[in-house]
């Protein structure tokens, strides 16, 4: 189940890319359905929290109309940031799965109360963020 769901992030991330933002996306998931979906859009908005993992938060908060996002599962094509990771874990979310580690800015090592599961789909999410860089570059 982690590469179908992977794949639905991957989808949000080449939507990010066609959009010129960092392609990184997320899912979030409770119970094997899909609760929410997210791709970074920080230059659309030119709001530096807007990234994949917070938008897919909101977005299932607002859906199950509670903060706590208990036995729900995130997946994102990168590891989470500082910022995303704390919010995964305020948000009770029991279980990261993520493609490419992030090796600027990644901070899963930091949770305590989260299963972290890496490397899914690595080689597909980590051609997209390399592709995107070269281009940018």
């Amino acid at each position: 189940m982690n590469e179908f769901y992977m794949n639905i992030a991957i989808k949000e991330a080449k939507k990010a890319y066609k959009y010129e933002e960092v392609p990184v996306g997320a899912v979030i998931v409770k119970n094997n359905k899909v609760i929410s979906k997210a791709y970074n859009k920080k230059e659309k908005t030119r709001n530096v929290t807007k990234h994949a993992e917070i938008i897919a938060i909101s977005k299932a908060c607002k859906k199950l109309k509670n903060w706590r996002l208990d036995d729900c599962e995130i997946y994102v094509t990168m590891e989470p940031c500082m910022m995303c990771s704390s919010a995964i874990e305020q948000s009770r979310i029991k279980k990261i799965v993520y493609g490419v580690k992030n090796e600027n800015y990644g901070s899963t090592k930091l949770l305590k109360n989260v299963e972290i599961i890496s490397q899914i789909s690595e080689k597909e999410c980590k051609n997209l963020i390399q592709s995107f860089f070269k281009k940018r570059r």
